[in-house]
């Protein structure tokens, strides 16, 4: 039996001398592991269905619970993020973030178009915003959301404060008075404020600001998931 899924490439691994396993993200079946033969050959036609942030219709023949690629049709090859490094780590690390969040069997349209939204986005601009709003949005669809609406504690107002906590448990940024998380800034609260579309104060929203937001939702995310991110540790070092 044949079926045909949409789905992004997340992740390829070699099987045998030619062959590859792939770890693909359809909207209506979630995760799915497949087979593609010959694809390691010089010359194989569905090389491009390997490809790193490959998106297509992949033709799938299935036999019981395996299945195996024999055609496939590239509906988007997302190349720029191929010729730009720093955007070909970020990119990883959306598809890292969304491998950690899927599975099997479960419906995942609506991270699944998240993500493409954000594929596109980091390709066709600057990387970092598209990058720390899909990395809040997984964050969100997994029940670990980051609460952005004043101290978790007490209720103030944190826009014009110097110097805030976060607590890694809550997911609440806090006063520094209230708090017993780990400092942080006002500008990452900002960052992720702006990204969120919140009201944010302008003027803290700077290139060092967007790292350090970058830094603690890789901390945060890491804590809540054990995924460890290193796409976007090495994104982070590049910046």
């Amino acid at each position: 039996m044949e079926i045909k899924v949409n789905a992004l490439m997340l992740r390829a691994a070699d099987y045998n001398e030619y062959d590859k396993i792939l770890t693909l993200l359809s909207p209506e079946c979630g995760k799915l592991t497949v087979g593609i033969k010959g694809v390691r050959r010089p010359a194989a036609k569905l090389k491009f269905a390997a490809q790193p942030f490959c998106f297509a219709e992949y033709v799938l023949a299935r036999r019981g619970d395996k299945y195996t690629v024999v055609n496939c049709s590239e509906l988007e090859s997302f190349y720029e993020l191929r010729t730009d490094i720093n955007k070909f780590y970020a990119a990883s690390a959306v598809i890292e973030a969304v491998s950690a969040v899927t599975y099997e069997g479960d419906a995942a349209g609506e991270i699944f178009s998240e993500c493409i939204k954000s594929l596109s986005a980091i390709c066709e601009g600057e990387e970092r915003q598209p990058l720390i709003k899909f990395l809040n949005y997984a964050l969100s669809a997994s029940g670990y959301a980051i609460a952005l609406d004043g101290c978790g504690e007490c209720g103030a107002d944190l826009l014009k404060e110097d110097k805030l906590r976060f607590d890694m448990d809550a997911g609440v940024f806090t006063c520094f008075g209230c708090g017993t998380g780990p400092g942080a800034s006002r500008v990452t609260y900002n960052v992720l404020r702006m990204s969120e579309g919140k009201t944010f104060d302008g003027a803290a929203i700077t290139s060092d600001g967007e790292k350090r937001a970058l830094k603690l939702l890789k901390e945060y995310f890491t804590y809540k998931t054990d995924c460890r991110l290193n796409s976007l540790s090495e994104y982070i070092r590049l910046i």
